[in-house]
């Protein structure tokens, strides 16, 4: 399969995706269930959205569009544009980082080699460009982002973060190696500590990720995956409740990472 489809192909592709999203809702149960006195914050919109709200908002869907909407995930079937050469099947190809990564460079970035490459560019190109051009690429035969996935509100935010969103990762996460190079590890402390530390504890360890014998902090991830958490600092965790540093610019996002970096990773 080549990266992109383009024409019949893809028309076809199209339809018959969105009758298997059809067929699919039917009978769906979610897999991933969010409690009710947080569904509000994690999926919900406030009645007057910030810029930093709707940025936020954005990259939690470019994270995992149906734990950010608490949507029907698509496990039936591998994204048409998926290519070949991927090692991903099913709902994870259709999530936007899957295939452009954390950091947004996609095979330029962290995403240039290992079990997550595609061959597929970043999304530094569409910095800049309207929110109704980036809203209808994702509509169209490439991305097929339907209004039962997506709604075009949520769409919309993703649009927007696409464009106004978008950060420099390269400049804090070495791409080649994954290393944490800039950061002021005493402000990311004085952070972490009043703000983070609530939820994490103070030495990162009271929320655990692993799984049986194997485990996984704050700590650990900062480490092993510093993309993911710091697009996770900037824009929080998808479906749960969680405060994000938008606001604040990524530098700040930054100084809380490479302080987390130093915490126990077991």
């Amino acid at each position: 399969m080549k990266p992109f489809l383009t024409g019949s192909a893809a028309f076809a592709a199209g339809i018959a995706l969105f009758a298997a999203v059809a067929t699919a809702q039917q009978d769906f149960t979610p897999d991933y269930a969010i409690e009710d006195d947080a569904a509000d914050f994690a999926t919900e919109a406030p009645a007057n959205p910030s810029e930093p709200w709707i940025l936020a908002a954005g990259g939690r869907i470019y994270d995992n569009w149906w734990e950010a909407l608490n949507r029907p995930a698509p496990h039936y079937i591998t994204h048409p544009s998926y290519p070949e050469v991927g090692q991903k099947s099913g709902a994870e190809t259709w999530r936007c980082k899957e295939c452009h990564g954390w950091d947004y460079a996609g095979v330029q970035g962290v995403y240039r080699a290992g079990s997550h490459y595609t061959g597929i560019k970043g999304i530094e190109g569409a910095k800049g460009k309207s929110v109704a051009e980036i809203f209808e690429l994702l509509r169209g035969p490439v991305h097929l982002y339907n209004r039962e996935m997506i709604p075009d509100d949520a769409l919309a935010r993703v649009a927007a973060f696409v464009s106004r969103g978008q950060f420099d990762m390269s400049g804090y996460i070495d791409p080649s190696t994954r290393q944490i190079v800039a950061g002021d590890i005493n402000r990311g402390r004085e952070v972490f500590q009043t703000i983070c530390a609530a939820c994490h504890g103070f030495d990162g360890r009271k929320l655990n990720w692993g799984g049986p014998g194997e485990d996984a902090y704050i700590g650990t991830e900062a480490v092993d995956v510093p993309d993911e958490v710091l697009n996770k600092i900037m824009h929080a965790h998808t479906g749960v409740e969680m405060i994000n540093l938008q606001a604040f610019g990524p530098e700040l996002a930054v100084d809380v990472l490479r302080y987390t970096s130093t915490l126990p990773t077991e």
